[in-house]
């Protein structure tokens, strides 16, 4: 960060990855729940000399920056965290007085934590957050990331193997990538070279990708990949819990299959058949949902107790992939090597031209679903899950029309706006938010999502709205603070 990168921050408000102390004379206490944070996130900048006056900033220098600057590193050096943190320093002079600048890096040693597990903490938008029970063990999960399936397991050898599954497999590489050099392998050899088999024994990603489903069920329990069709847009609003579930199969290779058979009945596709007498697929939009599920299939953290799952409303399709990323989603785009969760499962899907060679696929989803219907889809990233949502429709959140008081935005939200006896109309979506907090001034963002059902990306935007318009706001600062009703619509 430069002195004019400081400033330029300065001008805008703390987000993830930003975060200003006072720290003039000690260090606030509050600052190693932001290094924690910072850790097990997406890494960060801490800024020491700044005061925060409402929306602003205000500098007021740090009184001894020499002495301030090594209390704090030899404190993340020392014992107070369970790893030693290694911040990049920087000092800029202002006629205020000296600020100090500290970037926290993303470890990859998760979870990062002072004096207990139960000091682990979260950056979600511009607050820390004390990290649930099920996201440290998910953290600790991903110490073993791209290891962990492809450990062989003693007991379970070539037997566990569905064998139709195999030669399925290998029809489906002659036929869609036929210069591939393992279609001139035996049975034996192309496990070998998959890694589905090491030296006579199945590895964890070979039993998900090829097992029997009953021996795959002796490791891992309740396994399976759910996919629900919902009448509806909302739990809430269906009048069925579902009107399709997709029955059990035996492994992965199976599922995608069926899943991505059912998938495809919901896009509107032209006909085209080639000349083997297969329908051809070639459209961008049914590569993005097709890099979607593979994806899901492949980063899934199969050692986790949630299940990946699959979601048909009327108006999106939502792919539920427990397991968070290896770095930030930022980092992923700006890369073009893959990181993959279960490095077997990855090869396995490239080996027959289902996934990309590299990255994580990021760029077709967008680029293909955009092609379709002029929007991308949304991915909301947490620390133990990776959703990926395609709107179906150009609907979803309508926004209110400040100046005329209506409601604008959306193929059916355009028209149905307009003044009120003078008051500003909310959607049934923003009005469920306003319910919310007044059951609970001090529910989050995320509690709001889930009790809406709906994916944290689409709950904040419901609260900007809300507090762009003037009905709420944020009081007490980013702890312990409450939401204010200023409008009771």
């Amino acid at each position: 960060m430069t002195k004019d990168q400081l400033i330029a921050r300065l001008g805008d408000i703390e987000w993830e990855d930003f975060e200003v102390k006072e720290a003039s004379f000690k260090i606030p206490k509050n600052t190693w729940e932001t290094v924690s944070a910072f850790s097990n996130t997406a890494g960060g900048w801490l800024i020491f000399g700044i005061r925060q006056k409402s929306k602003s900033f205000e500098i007021i220098g740090v009184e001894n920056p020499e002495k301030t600057e090594q209390d704090f590193t030899t404190t993340l050096r020392g014992e107070k965290f369970n790893v030693k943190i290694r911040p990049v320093c920087k000092k800029f002079d202002f006629d205020e007085g000296t600020i100090l600048a500290f970037y926290v890096p993303l470890s990859n040693k998760k979870p990062i934590y002072f004096g207990t597990p139960i000091n682990t903490f979260l950056r979600t938008a511009s607050g820390d957050q004390r990290a649930t029970p099920e996201e440290v063990d998910a953290m600790y999960r991903d110490q073993a990331f791209g290891t962990r399936t492809s450990v062989t397991i003693p007991e379970f050898d070539d037997s566990s193997i569905n064998n139709h599954s195999v030669e399925r497999y290998r029809d489906y590489m002659s036929r869609f990538n036929p210069s591939h050099s393992y279609n001139k392998l035996t049975r034996n050899e192309l496990l070998s070279k998959l890694q589905i088999v090491e030296d006579g024994k199945m590895t964890f990603a070979g039993l998900l990708f090829f097992g029997r489903n009953e021996m795959i069920q002796r490791i891992f329990t309740d396994f399976r990949i759910d996919l629900l069709e919902i009448p509806g847009t909302s739990y809430s609003d269906s009048s069925k819990r579902y009107t399709y579930r997709m029955v059990e199969q035996e492994n992965l290779w199976e599922y995608y299959f069926t899943a991505f058979d059912r998938i495809r009945q919901k896009i509107d596709l032209p006909f085209k058949m080639g000349e083997e007498g297969f329908a051809i697929e070639d459209y961008p939009y049914m590569e993005a949902l097709r890099e979607a599920l593979v994806n899901m299939l492949m980063h899934t953290d199969y050692f986790s107790p949630a299940k990946p799952r699959i979601r048909i409303f009327d108006d999106r399709i939502e792919f539920y992939n427990p397991g968070g990323l290896p770095v930030s989603l930022k980092k992923l785009l700006e890369i073009d090597t893959s990181m993959p969760r279960n490095p077997i499962l990855a090869k396995s899907f490239r080996a027959v031209k289902l996934a990309e060679n590299a990255g994580f696929g990021f760029d077709k989803m967008m680029n293909g679903w955009k092609s379709y219907k002029g929007i991308e889809p949304v991915f909301d990233i947490h620390i133990d899950a990776t959703i990926v949502t395609f709107p179906l429709q150009i609907n979803d959140v309508p926004e209110i029309d400040e100046e005329k008081g209506g409601i604008k935005g959306g193929i059916k939200g355009g028209a149905q706006g307009g003044a009120q006896e003078g008051k500003k109309r909310l959607t049934k979506k923003q009005r469920e938010v306003l319910e919310l907090i007044k059951i609970n001034n001090t529910i989050s963002i995320e509690i709001a999502a889930t009790k809406l059902e709906i994916n944290r990306s689409a709950a904040q935007k419901r609260f900007e709205i809300l507090k762009n318009n003037g009905i709420i706001i944020r009081e007490s600062g980013k702890s312990g603070g409450f939401w204010k009703v200023l409008i009771d619509l």
